[in-house]
């Protein structure tokens, strides 16, 4: 069964270390079947949550811009990529706003004690993350707790992440192969997590 992957680049720069990463997961995901969709948060138009609990009746964000339509997608795809650089311990601005937007989700858990739709073959969902940092400093502690309060809230198995630090020259982590291979079998994993090994045997590279 070929499984859809939704890979949200979460930098507010194009091209950069994060999503260089992300491409190297999709080709991964890609190279096992799966069906993946590439966003860019950059260039959508998706506002902070405006904590006007209106999803609290109804489980659906009131605000009307692109998040809606990612909104069902993440509801539809059996898996999520997030990547994002690291600004001040957490994610981008960018990916913060999106998750921060899945409120009503947690909304329709947790206040309408309503189950999450399943996806649309009905397999589980799964989630993996990417994560760059300029530092060699910098810890990703906070941006894991971040994630995983999103992957919770969805609903979805958390199979794995890569989280590189030291990492800050635009194109910089391509001088780092086995970053970049990591990220290859993420998507890899992401591909086959939760599949029959029997039915979706592992493609050679």
């Amino acid at each position: 069964m070929n499984i859809r992957i939704l890979a949200v680049a979460g930098s507010p720069r194009r091209g950069g270390n994060s999503e260089t990463l992300l491409d190297q997961a999709i080709a991964g995901a890609e190279s096992q079947g799966a069906l993946v969709e590439k966003v860019v948060l950059q260039g959508l138009k998706i506002a902070p949550c405006i904590e006007c609990d209106r999803c609290f009746q109804t489980g659906r964000c009131a605000v009307q811009d692109d998040y809606q339509v990612l909104y069902d997608k993440l509801l539809a795809y059996e898996g999520v990529i997030l990547a994002a650089p690291i600004f001040f311990m957490n994610v981008s601005a960018q990916a913060k706003a999106f998750i921060d937007r899945c409120q009503c989700l947690w909304a329709m858990k947790y206040v309408l004690r309503q189950p999450l739709p399943p996806t649309s073959s009905g397999l589980s969902r799964r989630a993996a993350f990417i994560a760059t940092a300029g530092s060699p400093r910098t810890k990703f502690d906070c941006a894991l707790s971040t994630v995983r309060a999103f992957t919770n809230t969805l609903d979805a198995t958390y199979n794995g992440d890569v989280l590189i630090n030291g990492i800050d020259e635009k194109g910089a982590v391509s001088a780092y192969p086995d970053v970049l291979r990591r990220a290859f079998a993420l998507g890899e994993k992401l591909a086959l997590a939760g599949l029959n090994p029997d039915e979706v045997p592992l493609k050679p590279r």
